[in-house]
C-alpha cells in the first residue's frame, strides 16, 4: 500500500482554482480573536447589564457553555470533519474541509477555521442554545462556548507551530501529532481529551510511545 502523502513544509496549496474563493480558505491565526472577542464581551454586556443576569448564575453558565465546546469540539472533529461522503464529490468536500490539514498539517494559514466555515458554525449553535436556555441565558452560556471554540483555534495553531515546555501542553502536542502521522481514527480531541477517554477513542499505547520516544 503507498504511504500516504504528507508534506512537513508550512506550505499552502491552492483548494480552488477561483483566486477570489481561494482567499477565503486561508486565515491568520489572529482573525477568530478579532471576529470574536468582541462578540463574547457583548454578549457578557447583555447577560449582566441588559439581563440582570445574577453573577453566580452567568459565571455558571459561562463555564458550561466553554464545557460545552469541548464536546462539540470533538462531535465536529470526528462525525464531521472526518466523515466522507462516498464518490469522487465526496471526497473532494473532505479534502476542502479537513483532508488538506492531514495532507499539510503545517501550513499555518489553515490551522485555524476560516470566517467561512465559523460564522455559519457560530449561527448554528447559538440558535440552538437560544431554543434550549432561551436568550438571557445564552447571553451568559455562549460567551463560554465562544472562548472555549477560540481555545480549540489557538492551541491547535499552537500544537503545529509553538515549542511550549509546560507539560500539559506537550501531553496534548504528543495526543494530536499521533492523530495526524500514525492514527487518524483516533484522538479527536485537540484542546482536551476527556471525550476520547469517555467515548474510548484513545490510542493504542505503542502508537503513542513511538511519537514520545521520538
Amino acid at each position: 500500500m503507498p504511504k500516504h502523502f504528507i508534506s512537513n513544509k508550512d506550505e499552502s496549496p491552492a483548494l480552488f482554482n477561483n483566486k477570489f474563493l481561494d482567499f477565503f480558505s486561508r486565515v491568520h491565526w489572529s482573525v477568530p480573536l478579532i471576529l470574536y472577542v468582541p462578540v463574547a464581551i457583548w454578549l457578557l454586556y447583555r447577560a449582566f447589564v441588559v439581563f440582570q443576569v445574577p453573577l453566580l448564575t452567568g459565571l455558571g453558565l459561562f463555564a458550561a457553555g466553554f464545557f460545552a465546546w469541548t464536546f462539540a469540539e470533538y462531535v465536529l472533529h470526528r462525525f464531521v470533519f472526518h466523515y466522507e461522503l462516498p464518490g469522487e464529490l465526496g471526497k473532494k468536500i473532505h479534502f476542502i474541509m479537513h483532508g488538506v490539514h492531514h495532507d499539510y498539517p503545517m501550513d499555518s494559514l489553515r490551522l485555524v477555521m476560516p470566517p467561512a466555515l465559523s460564522l455559519p458554525l457560530y449561527f448554528l449553535f447559538y440558535y440552538l442554545y437560544v431554543s434550549l436556555l432561551g436568550v438571557e441565558y445564552t447571553m451568559a452560556f455562549f460567551p463560554g462556548f465562544i472562548f472555549g471554540y477560540l481555545g480549540y483555534d489557538m492551541t491547535h495553531y499552537a500544537l503545529h507551530h509553538a515549542n511550549i515546555k509546560h507539560p500539559l501542553f506537550k501531553s496534548l502536542k504528543e495526543h494530536h501529532m499521533v492523530h495526524h502521522f500514525h492514527d487518524p481514527d483516533h484522538g479527536y480531541g485537540v484542546s482536551s481529551k476527556i471525550w476520547d477517554y469517555v467515548f474510548r477513542t484513545t490510542f493504542k499505547l505503542e502508537k503513542q510511545d513511538k511519537v514520545i520516544s521520538k
